[in-house]
């Protein structure tokens, strides 16, 4: 479709110029927000290189305000957290500093692994899904599931002869949030399942796991961690156990 050119247009239909352009052209934080950029332009005496810039900053933050809002869906995180509402005066040995740095998602660019250990009740769920949609927003894959519902899956897939292709499956985003391990006993062969997903990820991809203290000290997964600990020195653990003075720890 070939829009007509032409000088001299009136307001009204200059408006349903830039509106068909729009649509046509795929912009519609522009198609939106052009009238009252327009009007702010005029206010401000803007440069015409100035405007066209105002435009063209205001479709680039929303479709990545838009981006990381499907990579957020895409997490399937079952309910929104952040680290600006996590209490950390409830949490007084967590160190808000050493969360923050966690917040820059360096770890995950050295796909190192995560552990956040500690009793029920503690904020361990709240701190895993605010690091994973930290992560998203900066453009991380991000992939959240309950240990349990992921050892069901692995399980069903190796019955229907398509267990390597749900392990690569997992084993492709960037972070895979693992919560509530340890919370329900495993046989032997859900534990095997778990550590292939592990085993895929590692030295890849950054996994980060919530769990109770006695799994967290005990459990299969820490022979992941420990290998990764020689590859990466830097790796850490999240003690949410009040009282003990602890914080972020080599794994």
């Amino acid at each position: 479709m070939t829009l007509p050119r032409q000088r001299g247009l009136t307001e009204q239909a200059a408006d349903a110029a830039i509106d068909t352009a729009c649509r046509l052209l795929r912009l519609p934080s522009i198609r939106n927000e052009f009238t009252e950029i327009a009007d702010r332009a005029i206010k401000d005496q803007m440069t015409y290189r100035g405007f066209l810039a105002e435009l063209l900053m205001t479709e680039c933050d929303d479709r990545a305000r838009r981006r990381s809002e499907r990579r957020i869906k895409a997490a399937g995180f079952p309910r929104e957290k952040s680290l600006r509402a996590f209490n950390f005066d409830a949490n007084p040995n967590i160190d808000a500093a050493t969360v923050h740095t966690l917040a820059s998602c360096e770890w995950i660019k050295k796909s190192q692994p995560l552990c956040l250990i500690g009793d029920s009740g503690t904020g361990k769920s709240h701190m895993l899904i605010a690091l994973g949609t930290e992560a998203a927003m900066k453009g991380y894959r991000v992939r959240y599931t309950l240990a349990t519902k992921l050892v069901n899956e692995l399980v069903e897939a190796a019955d229907e002869k398509q267990l390597n292709k749900t392990i690569a499956r997992y084993g492709r985003v960037d972070l895979l949030c693992i919560d509530e391990l340890g919370y329900m006993e495993l046989d032997r062969q859900g534990t095997e399942l778990l550590f292939q997903v592990l085993t895929e990820r590692e030295e890849k991809n950054s996994v980060a796991i919530a769990s109770n203290e006695s799994f967290g000290e005990a459990h299969m997964f820490r022979r992941t961690c420990a290998r990764r600990r020689r590859n990466h020195p830097g790796s850490a653990r999240l003690r949410f156990s009040p009282g003990d003075g602890s914080c972020a720890r080599p794994l």
